[in-house]
Order: C-alpha cells, then structure tokens, then sequence
C-alpha cells in the first residue's frame, strides 16, 4: 500500500490509485501523478484541475474525473491537507520523479 493509498482511504472510502486508475482508464503511475498534482495545485490561485492537467499532460476532463471519485473539491481540500500534514507532498514528488526518470 502507496503513501497515497493511505491518505486516499483516510478522504473517501474504497478509493486506491489501482482502482481509480482502473475506474478513470488511466495508469496507476497517470493517476498517482494526477493526484499529487491536485493536491499541489489545491491551494494554489486558478483553477486546480487545469493546473493539474498542464503539469502532468492529462486532459483536463480525466483530471476532474479524478477530483469526482475522491469525492470532489472538499475532499481535494482535505487531501491536500493530509499530505502537507504528513510531509508527504515533498517525498511523493521525488517518487514521481523516480517512477518517470525525472531528476
């Protein structure tokens, strides 16, 4: 189990990347870095899903299909939270790196 999958099931119930990258027909690795950004891009001024979508290059319409099945914008809130209260955001984004060859 993902340090995502932990904070994921602590905001909405029966919700995994693997399952939501099967409900969304993404990758678990598109959706793992779908979901760090929006927590990213949460509290940041714009709109969260398009900020999203640019940084990782998935469309904007699988972005908030994302934001739908952890539970929309509240839970997103929440989300981000969690992995700022966990110091998560920073070590998910080195495992980003890791997983896509960036440095």
């Amino acid at each position: 189990m993902s340090i995502l999958d932990g904070i994921l099931g602590r905001v909405t119930q029966n919700v995994d990347i693997a399952n939501l990258a099967n409900k969304v027909g993404l990758s678990p690795e598109h959706v793992e870095s779908a979901v760090q950004a929006l927590a990213k891009f949460h509290p940041m001024e714009g709109d969260t899903a398009e900020g999203a979508a640019s940084a990782t290059g998935l469309p904007v319409d699988k972005i908030r299909e994302i934001i739908g099945h952890i539970g929309g914008e509240g839970s997103l809130g929440h989300f981000a939270q969690l992995l700022e209260g966990e110091g998560a955001l920073g070590k998910l984004g080195g495992l980003a790196s890791g997983l896509f060859g960036k440095s």
